[in-house]
């Protein structure tokens, strides 16, 4: 496996990361929906995109607020999942957000770190292009929420044990080549796993750097899910609004 380029394709549609995140905080995710909605004025039946959806958790939210949504993810199995709970106005496809979008949408969302995975800047590039070009109008928002990879790093915890329906995980993490580097094994009966996890370590003036050369602006920064303002240092989060 070419643990640079390819973790987040073999490592997302395996059913073993669904597992060792299955304890995500579902209330805080309702919450943050429910707080960023209040704070973008959204508007009911507007048409919003939760680009690296996942199995949906937040477009089920988003759609159960009145919103036309459209959940997209590299994930054939996450995306197949979420086709489960669809409806009119809740639907899920498979998609590769360095590919150009095909609709423009109200709001544009990609949560709970869905960013900085590749290895050349050109394809962050690619997609924050792809979300400029997916807006509506000027008016139209786009979310991204990011780690603050200042405190990630400060704070990195080197090895760790998490057992899940009755798995082991061992985890360690490294901050190494501008990366911060999860490796993620566990033993089955028939063999050994060894998954990664790449986050490319972008500060806000990098990502500051990236938004000027797309020309997307900055409109808001926060630093936690209750949309507190964002600190450096302290903040776990780095929440970035932004429009064309």
């Amino acid at each position: 496996m070419n643990t640079s380029t390819d973790w987040f394709a073999s490592w997302f549609d395996t059913p073993y990361y669904h597992i060792l995140y299955k304890n995500r905080d579902q209330k805080e995710a309702r919450l943050f929906m429910a707080n960023l909605v209040a704070f973008l004025k959204l508007k009911k039946n507007d048409r919003v995109l939760d680009l690296a959806c996942g199995k949906g958790r937040h477009s089920l939210f988003l759609n159960s607020l009145g919103f036309d949504t459209i959940g997209a993810d590299l994930s054939q199995n996450s995306v197949d999942y979420a086709n489960e709970f669809a409806n009119e106005t809740l639907r899920f496809v498979q998609r590769d957000m360095r590919d150009p979008l095909n609709l423009k949408y109200d709001a544009i969302f990609n949560l709970f770190t869905s960013f900085g995975y590749f290895e050349n800047d050109a394809d962050d590039l690619k997609v924050l292009n792809n979300i400029k070009n997916g807006l509506k109008s000027e008016e139209s928002i786009a979310v991204i929420d990011f780690l603050n990879v200042k405190k990630a790093v400060k704070t990195l915890v080197k090895k760790e044990t998490i057992i899940r329906n009755d798995l082991k995980f061992g985890i360690k993490r490294k901050f190494e080549n501008n990366f911060i580097v999860k490796e993620i094994t566990l033993a089955t009966e028939n063999e050994t796993h060894k998954f990664f996890e790449r986050i490319k370590y972008l500060d806000l003036e990098k990502i500051e750097q990236y938004l000027k050369t797309v020309g997307l602006n900055l409109k808001h920064t926060f630093g936690d899910y209750d949309l507190q303002a964002y600190d450096e240092e302290n903040s776990n989060r780095l929440i970035l609004i932004l429009s064309k």
